[in-house]
């Protein structure tokens, strides 16, 4: 039988929505189809979340056509029929033969299907920038007449504000996440393994919110002393201690859309070194979201922060936030000096005040938050303090 199509995250219009603002931009960069790669953007044009980008896969975007087309591993082409928004008939499967095949892939399918369509010969746009530069020279060899046009993050700028039900879905995410780290704080305790709380967390994760599950589960960051001077190392094998400091970061997920939420723990009184840091980053925080508003630079908000911490007697050298939406961090804006990029409502931003001060010591706490036409709001609700436990 064939497979139907399940529940959609958004209704039709919004997908079509999405497809015209690329198109506008297909037009002002005079081309007639643009092959997106980038599994996040593929989710963004289309609703599919499935993880098959591991092998070629494209979705072509044609202005002249209201849906794109989808083309993908045999196997993965039911997931896309039932995910997506788009007719079975723009759904189309390159057979098993093409997988380890040196000599032909996924890629020979899509340039064959563009050459089918008369656009071989036309204005094409590819997200280079997620191609490795054999699939790259594919493209370029076998698509000699057309006038090819580096794409990379057309895309990705467009998500940057979303759509008001797209902040919905985001609030969703954001309410899975303080759930997550509430259940964290529940059952961290003296003598039990790193590991057992990263599974509390997961389960938490998948079982959502509100009565909204969480649609898949998101890196989960997790730390101990004397590891808490480490920004991305998984959880160990270790047990928590009296005294233990724990970092997390987690973030919760819906529909592809990730809400990211960090938070530093204590077990027993935290030292005066760790207040002294925490009222920092607190002061830091305050007055970052004062600053953020629709017409302000990133780098406003970034600054914002830095004057605020640097006189509490701290430096931090990272960036203190980023662009967020679909798959956690979207590679666009920064809270950073000299990131120019102009907030507007309906943006979506991870404030990520993480810092790393020693090889052994260093301390996180963050929130997501959105510009509003009247300034911002933050998404995640967890409370605003090192829980000590």
């Amino acid at each position: 039988m064939p497979i139907i199509k399940g529940p959609q995250a958004f209704p039709r219009v919004e997908f079509l929505r999405r497809l015209a603002a690329v198109k506008s931009d297909m037009v002002r960069r005079e081309i007639d189809a643009l092959l997106v790669s980038d599994a996040h953007n593929i989710t963004y044009l289309t609703g599919y979340t499935t993880p098959s980008g591991y092998v070629p896969e494209g979705l072509v975007v044609s202005i002249q056509g209201e849906e794109p087309t989808f083309i993908l591993r045999q196997m993965d082409a039911p997931a896309a029929i039932h995910q997506t928004f788009i007719g079975r008939e723009n759904v189309i499967a390159y057979p098993e033969t093409f997988i380890g095949d040196h000599t032909r892939n996924g890629y020979d399918m899509i340039i064959d299907f563009l050459h089918d369509k008369g656009l071989a010969r036309r204005g094409i746009g590819i997200e280079f920038d997620n191609l490795s530069s054999q699939a790259a020279t594919k493209f370029r060899t076998r698509l000699p007449e057309a006038r090819i046009v580096d794409c990379s993050n057309a895309v990705t700028w467009i998500r940057i504000v979303k759509s008001d039900l797209e902040i919905a879905v985001m609030r969703e995410a954001a309410a899975i996440s303080d759930a997550a780290m509430l259940r964290a704080a529940e059952v961290i305790r003296p003598g039990l393994r790193e590991a057992d709380v990263i599974a509390e967390i997961a389960g938490a994760l998948a079982r959502g919110a509100n009565g909204k599950p969480g649609t898949g589960i998101a890196g989960i960051t997790l730390c101990s002393s004397p590891r808490t001077g480490t920004a991305h190392i998984p959880w160990s094998e270790d047990v928590f201690r009296p005294g233990s400091q724990i970092n997390i970061e987690l973030g919760g997920v819906r529909h592809g859309y990730a809400v990211a939420l960090m938070r530093t723990f204590s077990i027993g009184e935290p030292s005066k070194r760790l207040r002294r840091v925490h009222d920092a980053h607190i002061a830091g925080m305050d007055a970052a979201l004062e600053a953020v508003r629709p017409g302000v630079a990133c780098s406003d908000v970034a600054n914002a922060f830095y004057r605020t911490y640097e006189k509490h007697g701290f430096k931090k050298d990272s960036r203190c936030g980023y662009a967020m939406g679909i798959g956690w961090l979207e590679p666009t804006a920064s809270f950073q000096s000299g990131d120019l990029t102009e907030l507007k409502p309906n943006m979506t931003f991870h404030l990520m005040l993480g810092n790393w001060f020693d090889e052994d010591f260093g301390y996180v706490i963050s929130e997501s938050i959105l510009v509003t036409d009247a300034g911002v709001e933050v998404l995640t609700k967890t409370p605003r303090k090192i829980f000590e436990l």
